[in-house]
């Protein structure tokens, strides 16, 4: 299996200056709030940084150094960030990768008022760019993600969901963010309107494609690996793709059907997560990942041949293959 570290190659520094600037987020905060400071230093940390990635790799595919985009690279990692935080904070989620949630460390009220302060920060960020296109697509953005998760919280517990529900759900809630990252690293880049596009649809099914594995791996992944509960999206009210295809399966036997109407859904959560592990659901999800996956890497074949290209190649197969 391909490894991050190797498909990120081509921007090792820029990574490093991502990691850079969040130091310097709670660095300036730690003599004048340093409450605040230690919160920004538990959350600011590494995960795959996928977004700020695929901002630089982006911009490098149309010959733009890293430095002009990091700004971007930084606000989008910044905004994910965010809200994962409000995430967990209204999921009430006691783990997130293996840690403590910030709102189960430090409380709810504090956790919402935290990601405040990184979605503002985030924008802030975004206009040190100086490109208004970059400003306003951030704007878009975090209405989209909003919107999205608004959805999914109408949608909860709700069975009579369809396929295009659930796509424009995860649209929202993922693929936004990942064409934020990619069109905007084309804009910094000064791309051709067609070549904007090319990279604003290559975001758009790798973060369709990212989703769905995520969801596949709530019902295969094990805790460890997944730093929270199998199962744990289900459990929460949240109908996913590997749902959505067992309820279609068996209409009237049917353990998630019978969960979003429960008040103790443990074992309607466990009989489903068996029936979708000892059928064929999960090999369909795949397949529906992977078409995504395909799609994203399908006009890449346009852009001149480069390091950075290959490494957006290498993503598209990592993202199907990961195992958390």
């Amino acid at each position: 299996m391909l490894k991050l570290s190797s498909i990120y190659a081509p921007i090792n520094e820029g990574l490093k200056g991502v990691e850079d600037e969040f130091k310097l987020v709670s660095e300036s905060r730690k003599q004048s709030f340093p409450e605040m400071a230690e919160m920004l230093d538990y959350i600011l940390v590494g995960g795959k940084v996928l977004r700020p990635a695929l901002s630089m790799l982006s911009a490098m595919c149309f010959g733009t150094g890293i430095k002009k985009v990091l700004p971007l690279a930084t606000s989008s990692e910044m905004l994910h960030i965010a809200t994962l935080v409000h995430d967990d904070a209204i999921d009430k989620a006691d783990t997130r990768r293996s840690r403590r949630t910030v709102n189960s460390v430090w409380g709810l009220e504090k956790a919402i008022l935290l990601g405040d302060f990184l979605f503002a920060h985030a924008a802030e960020v975004a206009a040190e760019t100086g490109n208004m296109r970059i400003v306003t697509l951030f704007a878009q953005t975090l209405q989209i993600i909003a919107s999205g998760e608004l959805k999914q919280a109408y949608a909860s517990f709700n069975p009579d969901q369809s396929y295009e529900n659930y796509l424009e759900r995860i649209s929202g809630k993922t693929a936004a963010l990942f064409v934020m990252a990619t069109k905007g690293g084309a804009i910094l880049a000064d791309a051709s309107p067609s070549d904007e596009e090319i990279m604003r649809s290559y975001g758009y099914n790798l973060g369709l494609s990212f989703q769905i594995v995520d969801d596949i791996l709530d019902f295969v992944g094990n805790a460890k690996d997944m730093g929270k509960p199998v199962g744990s999206d289900l459990n929460n009210g949240t109908v996913t793709l590997p749902a959505l295809l067992l309820m279609d399966r068996y209409p009237e036997n049917n353990p998630i059907k019978d969960m979003l109407g429960a008040t103790d859904r443990s074992a309607h959560v466990a009989r489903a997560v068996e029936m979708i592990n000892s059928s064929d659901i999960i090999d369909l999800s795949y397949k529906e990942a992977k078409r995504y996956a395909d799609l994203a890497c399908k006009d890449l074949s346009k852009l001149p041949k480069t390091a950075a290209r290959e490494s957006l190649y290498q993503l598209a197969e990592f993202i199907v293959e990961r195992k958390n």
